[in-house]
């Protein structure tokens, strides 16, 4: 057993809520960050989630958020304290991607709310670990915990000499992309051992976090889940061999693109993410759904997902899924730098819900596909929506069609909720919405293709059946024929929209 709490459930900032919040009294969708530290208070007491991320990539965020939780929530966290009961974990930029600005704010507001708890009374050092995002190398890893070392030390000797501050911190990577997951367990053991040179003894534990929006985004979804499994699967094995902990984090949305995670589909994710230990629930798991039904999803997650024997794959399998994904993701690239221009006026349009600083240019990182630009993951998940062509089928329904019977029974033994998925994602197809993108170019040809594959493979009734997905059906025809026209138009559309299918994207 570790010796501290693992959390079951990390409530994160990401915008994909459709809805305004249950906390905010102006029944706003938009979360300014001023306000993100009321919502973090909320989805501690409301909804018990055990863990908050709080996110310095690529926005805004507030460098007072422990002083603000503990001056106005004092009596609240001297029972659940941080850093024993509940955590906040903060997420710091990438430095080898944007500017290093947000580190020092981050690290240096990490070190002043450790005096400030001590100074209130707590006993637990309230942060002592953070995520790297986009990591890539070991000596990532390990270079993050030199740069907080070498502030503490600087702060201790210069500013506010104490015996209180830590000069260490533990941390927390974040794979992304097929390979970088894949090859997680080599990228864990160099970094092990890097560990143990500086340090002079190896962690018992690693908490290791998956992404489940932009390895789809890169990649396209059959790619993405097979990414997430393998990876699930070789970090267990890893640990075993290792003689330590690992305690997998999924980074998942409501879309099914997005990982699927929604009240609605929790027993589905604890299936198809078995040996998960600590799940999102982002902005549209906690505000798109009646309260309850939230509540009650967290409350299934929190029981099953400590339990929940861990995937495993022998090592014949392993090489099938892998040709499987790259096989998948040379169809959804080809695809997607042809269409994605086409896209272009739905992402311009498309609803902010946070404040993020500009994703491209000098603050800024943009992610590619063989050179085309795109927009972050909840954009384009829900722009394809938008357009009535959810983005799971790019590619997929080729990609099927091109395996073997044995390389069939392979992905479909790893991935049980296949049919049901398709079964779920054909209602919000919009054929004559494809009909009109396929006289703009023919590449969305290929994208009817998928369609069709996976309509006969799966019998899929294509179209809606409920009263809801007959009105995102319609709307998605008009978002099509005025793409080009007025954005605050189209924007209004995009947010009906996501109400009706519970996530913007």
């Amino acid at each position: 057993m570790p010796d501290r709490k693992i959390p079951a459930i990390m409530g994160t900032q990401h915008p994909d809520n459709a809805n305004a919040p249950f906390w905010d009294t102006a029944q706003q969708p938009f979360i300014s960050a001023y306000r993100e530290t009321d919502e973090a208070f909320a989805n501690y007491q409301v909804l018990d989630v055990d863990e908050y991320m709080w996110d310095w990539e690529g926005k805004h965020a507030d460098a007072a958020v422990l002083d603000r939780l503990f001056s106005t929530h004092y009596d609240y966290f001297k029972e659940e304290q941080l850093g024993r009961d509940k955590f906040l974990t903060f997420r710091f930029p990438n430095i080898w991607e944007e500017k290093g600005y947000n580190l020092m704010q981050a690290m240096t507001a990490f070190l002043s709310s450790e005096d400030f708890a001590h100074d209130l009374g707590f006993d637990q050092r309230p942060l002592f670990e953070a995520i790297l995002p986009m990591a890539q190398r070991a000596d990532q890893i390990l270079e993050m915990q030199l740069l907080f070392e070498k502030l503490a030390t600087f702060k201790d000797t210069t500013f506010t000499p104490t015996e209180e501050n830590k000069t260490y911190i533990e941390m927390i990577p974040l794979f992304e992309e097929f390979e970088t997951q894949y090859h997680a367990p080599e990228i864990l053991k160099e970094y092990l051992d890097l560990h143990e040179q500086h340090f002079g003894f190896r962690p018992k534990s690693l908490r290791v976090f998956l992404a489940g929006s932009d390895s789809a985004l890169s990649a396209g979804f059959m790619s993405s889940i097979i990414g997430n499994k393998l990876a699930l699967a070789r970090l267990h094995q890893f640990a075993k061999e290792e003689g330590i902990e690992i305690y997998p984090i999924s980074g998942t949305g409501s879309a099914i693109f997005r990982g699927g995670l929604s009240p609605l589909r929790v027993e589905r994710y604890v299936r198809e993410f078995a040996g998960v230990r600590t799940a999102t629930v982002q902005s549209a798991f906690r505000y798109d759904f009646p309260l309850e039904e939230t509540k009650a999803g967290i409350k299934y997650l929190k029981e099953h997902l400590p339990a929940a024997k861990p995937i495993e794959i022998d090592a014949a399998d392993e090489t099938v899924l892998s040709e499987i994904a790259q096989k998948s993701a040379a169809f959804y690239q080809d695809t997607l730098e042809q269409i994605v221009v086409d896209v272009q006026p739905i992402f311009k349009a498309f609803p902010k819900r946070r404040d993020r600083r500009q994703h491209v240019g000098f603050l800024g990182y943009s992610r590619s596909v063989d050179n085309v630009e795109l927009p972050r993951a909840i954009n384009f998940t829900g722009a394809f929506y938008s357009i009535g062509l959810p983005p799971e089928f790019i590619g997929f329904g080729r990609a099927y069609a091109s395996l073997n019977d044995d390389q069939l029974a392979v992905l479909k033994r790893y991935y049980p909720s296949m049919q049901e998925d398709f079964n779920e994602l054909s209602h919000y197809v919009n054929l004559d919405s494809l009909a009109i993108l396929k006289t703009q170019s023919p590449a969305w040809a290929e994208v009817e293709e998928d369609i069709n594959i996976l309509k006969e493979a799966f019998d899929l009734k294509i179209g809606p059946e409920t009263l809801a997905q007959e009105q995102h059906f319609e709307i998605a025809s008009q978002v099509v024929q005025m793409k080009e026209g007025a954005p605050i138009a189209i924007t209004a559309l995009i947010n009906r929209m996501a109400q009706l299918r519970h996530f913007l994207g």
